[in-house]
């Protein structure tokens, strides 16, 4: 399958609410907006970002799966996590449900979450421990660090 694009889509009865969080706090742009559904994008470095969100009662859902969104967490990955961190845990005044530090397996992060509760984990890719280091593809780690400089 050629894939032309991918996005997550969340599922909530707070669809302005959620897409106005995005919109200040993530730079995203409304692409469409109507009271059930939003599309929202951002890019940086000419990659482009989507992100959407429905009325999780509106009829395009199966009935059997009108449900919020539960047990998801959003990745955004920054080159200053620390900035982020003051911008949008100090500053800003988000709930903070994991204090910013740094993982063996080669991030330093921290989470927070949306109106709906999602998780939202902000990171930056650090180098992994020498025992974690070995887990990657060696490919994809030497890309990684190329990408970093």
């Amino acid at each position: 399958m050629k894939t032309n694009s991918f996005y997550p889509v969340i599922m909530t009865d707070k669809v302005q609410e959620t897409s106005a969080f995005y919109v200040e706090y993530f730079g995203f742009e409304t692409v469409f907006e109507a009271d059930w559904y939003v599309s929202l994008r951002t890019g940086g470095d000419g990659a482009a970002y989507e992100l959407a969100i429905i009325d999780y009662t509106h009829p395009t859902i199966p009935e059997a799966y009108r449900t919020q969104a539960r047990g998801m967490i959003l990745n955004f990955e920054t080159d200053d996590v620390d900035a982020q961190y003051d911008r949008l845990i100090r500053q800003a005044g988000l709930p903070l449900h994991l204090d910013i530090r740094d993982e063996d397996f080669g991030q330093r992060h921290f989470l927070t979450s949306d109106p709906n509760g999602i998780l939202i984990d902000v990171i930056k890719i650090i180098p992994p421990s020498e025992s974690f280091g070995k887990q990657y593809s060696e490919e994809i780690w030497n890309a990684e660090e190329e990408r970093q400089g």
